[in-house]
């Protein structure tokens, strides 16, 4: 009985990490990005439209480790199936 307990926290530690690391990994992605386009648009303002594009595509792959971090967390919590 006691090994499942160990387990169950193990897991519970696993999942605070998992999220943890994706929530500050994602949030260093945006930043870069964001930094990176401001620079790029101050550099040359006629190319704010394709940049814009190409930032948004950077971030929404950044945010989607952040949602593969919380689905992770999610099923080693016990939350999801």
């Amino acid at each position: 009985m006691t090994d499942l307990k160990t387990i169950s926290d193990l897991a519970q530690l696993g999942a605070g990490i998992a999220i943890g690391f994706g929530s500050v990994g994602a949030g260093f992605g945006i930043g870069i990005a964001t930094k990176g386009l401001m620079e790029a648009i101050s550099r040359q303002p006629e190319i704010s439209g394709t940049a814009i594009g190409f930032f948004l595509v950077g971030a929404a792959l950044a945010e989607a480790c952040a949602i593969y971090a919380f689905v992770i967390a999610m099923k080693l919590s016990g939350m999801m199936g």
